[in-house]
């Protein structure tokens, strides 16, 4: 009897926790969004952005507010958006620079991105592509990298933390030979590069087109029309494959960095504690608008993919790429 009674409460119990959860589901959201862009307006974050909270307010009947909160390399938005309650009505743009690369600069960053996090889907991945000017006296890759070992040495700018940050870095390490002579430490042969740091995209083109810096990484988004208009010459691009915007340019790989990727990536985050009710639903949606027509009409065109959407395997993406660059900042001693 006792045991009837047992079964009875559990089943109960259950019954309770399904209604609530349904019930819960079908009330959110009953108020509008936002979503969370950790950098300044006009970039390619923002513009990633922008393009899924138009399709994803469509789904959910809501309008979604976006939020830019520059600051940190992406850091200052991620720690904002990470105090509001875990709801589902704030939305994170996760992303290489707040997610990777923040955690390989600084240890005590204030989020875990394995852990303070439900990384629901990623939204994009692209190349970026090594530019110089057109009357650069470096015309390929090679001459480039000769320069700086034979010569003065070769500037380059960067947006710290970001994909093109990450790329140049890679290539200054990949064209080192490296003899281990102690325990952390490193005698690395190779050429003299001096970074400068920019605020932003716009700083960092423009000091490439006026000539500030010798060469810089850029996201081929951003810098593809300048290259077909003959303000900028590209050398390589920073993809396995070449990008459908240059496909005249070759890859770092061809250019003689056998297995060189670098490339800017982004994905639509909740935190943790979210209700799981709620992440399903985000979750369905969102593969509904990356499958979409005016999403797909975006992203080719301006040389993005679209990568496999879902939250396990974006979650272990993530995991992997801070793996990744945290080795590579921790070689190069990067310091912000």
């Amino acid at each position: 009897m006792r045991h009837a009674l047992r079964m009875l409460a559990c089943g109960a119990s259950l019954l309770v926790a399904v209604t609530a959860a349904v019930a819960q589901l079908a009330a959110w959201p009953s108020k509008p969004l936002t979503l969370v862009v950790p950098f300044p307006a006009g970039g390619t974050s923002d513009v990633m952005g922008r393009l899924v909270a138009t399709e994803l307010e469509k789904a959910l009947g809501q309008p979604i507010k976006v939020e830019n909160i520059g600051g940190g390399g992406g850091v200052k938005g991620t720690l904002e958006a990470l105090k509001r309650p875990a709801d589902g009505y704030t939305l994170i743009q996760s992303g290489i620079g707040q997610n990777a690369v923040a955690h390989a600069l600084d240890a005590n960053v204030g989020y875990d991105s394995s852990r303070d996090f439900i990384h629901l889907t990623q939204v994009h991945e692209g190349a970026n592509v090594l530019v110089v000017k057109p009357d650069s006296p470096y015309q390929s890759v090679k001459e480039l990298v000769a320069a700086a070992k034979t010569g003065p040495g070769v500037t380059y700018g960067y947006t710290p933390a970001a994909s093109g940050h990450m790329a140049m870095e890679l290539m200054i390490q990949m064209q080192r030979t490296c003899f281990a002579i102690g325990k952390g430490e490193n005698l690395c042969t190779g050429g003299k590069f001096k970074g400068v740091s920019f605020s932003g995209g716009k700083p960092l083109l423009d000091a490439a087109l006026k000539g500030g810096v010798d060469a810089i990484f850029i996201n081929v988004d951003a810098a593809h029309r300048l290259i077909k208009d003959g303000k900028l010459k590209a050398l390589a691009v920073s993809s396995k494959g070449r990008s459908n915007l240059l496909p005249d340019v070759p890859t770092m790989s061809e250019a003689g960095y056998l297995g060189f990727e670098a490339v800017s990536w982004s994905g639509i985050s909740v935190a943790k504690g979210t209700p799981p009710a709620v992440v399903a639903r985000l979750e369905t949606e969102l593969a509904k608008v990356m499958a979409s027509a005016p999403v797909k009409k975006y992203m080719e065109p301006n040389g993005f993919t679209i990568p496999a959407q879902g939250s396990s395997v974006y979650s272990i993406y993530v995991s992997k790429e801070t793996d990744r660059w945290t080795r590579l900042v921790r070689i190069a001693g990067i310091k912000l």
